[in-house]
């Protein structure tokens, strides 16, 4: 039996492995009084040092300039010419998860004759549901059915970097998805396998949607790696809502973990059609400050997983301080649309006040739409709630998604969206 390994996995053997990759001069940090001081970029100083007052002037130049500097500095540029995309349902029941859902299973093609590459897309809907539904929608680290024991999700066939997956791992991490819990609230929520967009790993962009975008030879620095990667096929699953008519496209929550934190984040600041941004547990190149060289670094996640930056930001590896933006400026960009951080205590890898301090620091320009962000001056204790426009909580627990999370996203987007 060929081994499978998962993201998890590599992610727990690189944390394992870290100290031979790096050796003796780069140990992890996780104590508060090692932080060395840093000076941040100002969210409403422009780069000429020009000072923003309105949001005019945050929309019309200093959020354009923050953009431009994560395009070339930390994620790459994506392409600019968005092809049509061709959906095609190939699987639908009304009376799905015990009568309560209707499931809908997509293949979205690049408009070429239907040939591959495809993501396909599995939503669950709620079946009384009358008019368009709002939708939760993410990326899923390991197939589509492994979101929930349905038998009749179907499975995905490149999974984990080409191994094949079986009947035994169906439901492997329901847990992470909460489906009649989000159906039962009267959100639609909707997924596609990673993978489907690109492969997590370093294929010199010869594999998924790359392969319709040729790279030029050399590779430019800025050409856009796995994240940005990933944050663009979100947003071809956005252009598919758009003409469906029973999501509602105007109330899309974008959720993540981990890696796939960081694409949320990405892709919410790319695309400002996504409605509200929920990251969790996103840490280094998410919402954590890399500033503060806590637990995970520019320079151990560059070696760790180059294909998912550009290659531009290996010049702040041992160099943070340098950067000229910080992850405060990518809550920022998500601005005045709701944003959602959530940490866990036993995730010190993830920098937990690191990423309280992102949405801290991201408050003066939720100000400038006359917007309150997180409310509070200090990190919350574990397992309490809080913020407006800028949400935040620390849970008890580790680098995961649980019933816990899912219960503060539901009530988040409900005060944003409305109760059902």
């Amino acid at each position: 039996m060929q081994t499978i390994y998962t993201p998890a996995t590599l992610c727990f053997f690189s944390i394992l492995t870290m100290n031979s990759l790096f050796g003796q001069s780069e140990e992890f940090n996780y104590d508060e009084s090692k932080v060395p001081t840093y000076e941040l970029p100002d969210p409403l100083l422009s780069d000429k040092g020009e000072p923003v007052t309105t949001a005019s002037q945050w929309e019309n130049k200093r959020r354009r300039e923050v953009l431009e500097r994560f395009r070339s500095e930390v994620y790459g540029r994506q392409p600019k010419n968005v092809p049509d995309i061709l959906s095609v349902e190939f699987d639908r029941s009304d009376d799905a998860l015990d009568g309560k859902a209707i499931r809908r299973q997509v293949r979205l093609h690049l408009q070429r004759q239907g040939e591959p590459p495809a993501m396909e897309l599995l939503i669950y809907q709620p079946r009384q549901s009358t008019g368009p539904i709002p939708v939760f929608v993410g990326l899923n680290f390991q197939g589509n059915h492994t979101i929930h024991s349905d038998p009749a999700i179907r499975i995905t066939e490149n999974w984990t970097s080409g191994n094949t997956a079986t009947d035994a791992s169906r439901g492997m991490n329901a847990h992470r998805w909460q489906l009649e819990k989000v159906i039962g609230r009267g959100f639609a929520i909707a997924t596609v396998y990673y993978g489907d967009i690109d492969p997590d790993f370093d294929d010199g962009w010869k594999n998924g949607f790359h392969q319709f975008f040729p790279m030029e030879d050399p590779v430019k620095p800025d050409a856009w790696g796995s994240i940005a990667t990933w944050a663009w096929g979100l947003s071809r699953v956005l252009d598919f809502f758009e003409k469906d008519d029973a999501i509602d496209h105007q109330r899309v929550a974008l959720l993540g973990h981990s890696r796939l934190g960081k694409t949320a984040l990405w892709a919410g600041a790319e695309d400002e059609r996504f409605s509200i941004i929920i990251s969790n547990n996103s840490g280094c190149g998410g919402a954590a400050l890399s500033r503060r060289r806590f637990g995970e670094t520019v320079q151990q996640i560059n070696k760790s997983f180059p294909h998912w930056f550009c290659d531009n930001f290996n010049k702040y590896n041992d160099n943070e301080q340098t950067l000229p933006v910080d992850q405060h400026l990518l809550i920022a960009l998500i601005a005045p649309r709701p944003v959602y951080i959530a940490s866990a205590t036993d995730d010190r890898w993830a920098d937990p006040h690191g990423e309280f301090l992102s949405g801290k620091k991201a408050e003066s320009v939720y100000s400038l739409y006359g917007k309150q962000g997180l409310g509070v001056v200090s990190q919350p204790p574990p397992d309490t709630p809080v913020g407006n426009w800028i949400g935040y909580h620390l849970r008890t627990g580790k680098h995961d998604v649980t019933e816990y999370d899912w219960e503060q996203y539901l009530r988040f987007a409900e005060t944003h969206f409305g109760s059902k």
